[in-house]
């Protein structure tokens, strides 16, 4: 798949999540050499400055260290976005935590802080975009999902849940965007080589892999690629699901 290209989104404002590492990051970078203004969101500050010090041609970077379980913070998110650009036509929710354990073993607080970044973040920031968006007469969301968003793991249950949760947040969104020419995407990414790791969650069952299974990983930049692609389409062009997973060794 071919990028955005230069200038394709140029005028355009977005504000990605997760920004500081993996596909977020790749994500905020993308969208920027596709000519969007770009707000990097994420709670480390000083790994936020400097994925904004790599957007340099292809956009402006505003840098939010933002705590996305504090609703304050995530609503101060967006206001600050349209304050700064005008704004907001692409909100792309690609931060996520984990609370790894079995049922017996997860305590509320992890079970609530999984929910609250992966799920209830998404849905703060979905709100106070939405209203912007439709007054500009269109937009696009973009959840980041998971394998786990389509399958349940053992020792996985706040993630799975919280995953499984948006593409319902999703679907509903896309489903009151369309009068509106606002869409709303959920994807569903294979493995990929980020800070996390190449695992599912289950490899990832007592809080960190042990050893790496034998799969086929996605580069988070050919993720982002697609991202981009997609916020620069056509706004006829509609989908609100995607499955993207590596094609193994061999295959043409």
């Amino acid at each position: 798949m071919s990028g955005a290209g230069n200038g394709a989104l140029s005028g355009k404002a977005a504000l990605v999540t997760g920004a500081s590492s993996g596909l977020g990051r790749a994500t905020a970078i993308a969208l920027a050499e596709a000519g969007a203004n770009v707000a990097l969101v994420a709670r480390s500050a000083e790994e936020l400055e400097s994925a904004g010090q790599e957007i340099s041609d292809g956009g402006r970077a505003l840098v939010l260290p933002t705590d996305l379980a504090r609703e304050d913070d995530a609503m101060r998110a967006v206001g600050r976005t349209v304050e700064a650009f005008g704004g907001i036509d692409v909100l792309v929710n690609a931060a996520a935590t984990d609370a790894p354990g079995g049922v017996e073993e997860l305590d509320v607080e992890g079970w609530d802080r999984t929910l609250s970044v992966n799920l209830r973040a998404p849905f703060l920031l979905s709100k106070a975009a939405f209203p912007r968006m439709r007054r500009a007469g269109g937009g696009t969301i973009v959840n980041i999902s998971s394998v786990a968003g389509k399958k349940g793991w053992a020792n996985a249950a706040a993630y799975c849940a919280s995953k499984f949760g948006l593409t319902g947040l999703t679907e509903a969104l896309a489903d009151e965007g369309k009068a509106h020419g606002i869409r709303a995407i959920v994807l569903y990414p294979g493995a990929m080589a980020t800070n996390w790791g190449a695992f599912s969650p289950e490899e990832r069952r007592d809080g960190g892999p042990n050893e790496a299974p034998p799969m086929q990983v996605l580069a988070p930049e050919r993720v982002a690629e697609f991202i981009a692609w997609f916020a620069a389409s056509p706004p006829e062009f509609v989908l609100t699901e995607g499955i993207i997973v590596p094609i193994e060794e061999g295959l043409p």
